[in-house]
């Protein structure tokens, strides 16, 4: 696979870099962004891939977090994936902001239309990840993994269904019992089909109902977040699991704070610490 970069801003010392490439795992064109702090002139650096949410690209995070600054200072590498599959032949729902392009909600699709291109789980976890190493200055067993709202869902399954490819894992606002809310009931029936089995392999809290573990799970969580009130996140559906499976949990409930990306630049600073920490620990 080919590497096309389209676009690269210089930053912290570092480069904001935009790349197309062909995918092979979701059969059509895929955009991402990386920036490499200003360690990789000197190196190869450890890697937080960043999962965002519903509607978004990887534009929405690189452009709103404040996140280069922070992996500037700690000299790891951001990964920005998209959300989905895109192209004119990839199938779509464009009455439903969550459902189709924009919401590929980080599975691997078993049903029509969907298969043929929505196979996030693969590309973020396999994929990407491969053709990134092979072709920048980023260290393998150093990736660690964040994201936001259907990105913090992705987040943490990728974690748990791979504990020894991330070295650690956070979350903002994340969807923590998909298969309880009508965001993942709409979007599994319609990637996976009717069995609700088979969804339990993507959601977060049924992973640590079946023994899925990681070090440490960190989430924050906005108290003004709309998303909360309706019910579509549940946080304390993964906090009582994790208690009842003994994972360590560490769910910060933060006062006032919504469901937007200034929530997740306020917070951000310290989930960069976090894995930068982790990070550390392992190399």
């Amino acid at each position: 696979m080919t590497l096309h970069k389209i676009e690269s801003i210089k930053e912290f010392g570092g480069y904001l870099n935009r790349y197309t490439h062909q995918s092979d795992v979701c059969n059509c064109e895929m955009t991402f962004s990386v920036y490499l702090p200003p360690q990789a002139k000197k190196g190869k650096v450890a890697t937080l891939y960043w999962l965002s949410g519903l509607t978004c690209t990887d534009d929405n995070v690189r452009t709103k977090a404040g996140m280069q600054r922070y992996a500037a200072e700690q000299g790891i590498a951001l990964v920005f994936p998209d959300t989905s599959p895109r192209g004119g032949d990839v199938a779509d729902e464009p009455e439903h902001y969550d459902l189709g392009k924009g919401a590929g909600f980080y599975v691997n699709a078993t049903q029509e239309p969907w298969i043929k291109h929505y196979q996030m789980y693969d590309y973020v976890t396999q994929e990407l990840p491969t053709l990134l190493e092979a072709n920048l200055l980023l260290i393998p067993e150093l990736r660690s993994i964040s994201g936001h709202s259907m990105g913090g869902h992705g987040a943490l399954i990728c974690a748990l269904k791979n504990p020894d490819t991330y070295q650690s894992v956070s979350a903002f606002s994340p969807i923590c019992n998909p298969v309880n809310g009508d965001w993942g009931k709409g979007c599994f029936t319609a990637y996976l089909g009717d069995n609700e089995e088979e969804w339990k392999a993507y959601d977060a809290t049924a992973l640590i109902e079946q023994g899925a573990k990681m070090p440490e799970l960190l989430i924050d969580q906005g108290l003004a977040d709309e998303f909360y009130d309706e019910q579509q996140l549940q946080p304390e559906s993964l906090q009582a699991a994790c208690e009842h499976a003994d994972q360590k949990i560490t769910l910060r409930m933060q006062a006032g704070y919504d469901h937007s990306y200034h929530f997740i630049a306020t917070f951000i600073g310290e989930h960069i610490a976090y894995h930068a920490k982790a990070l550390a620990r392992h190399k």
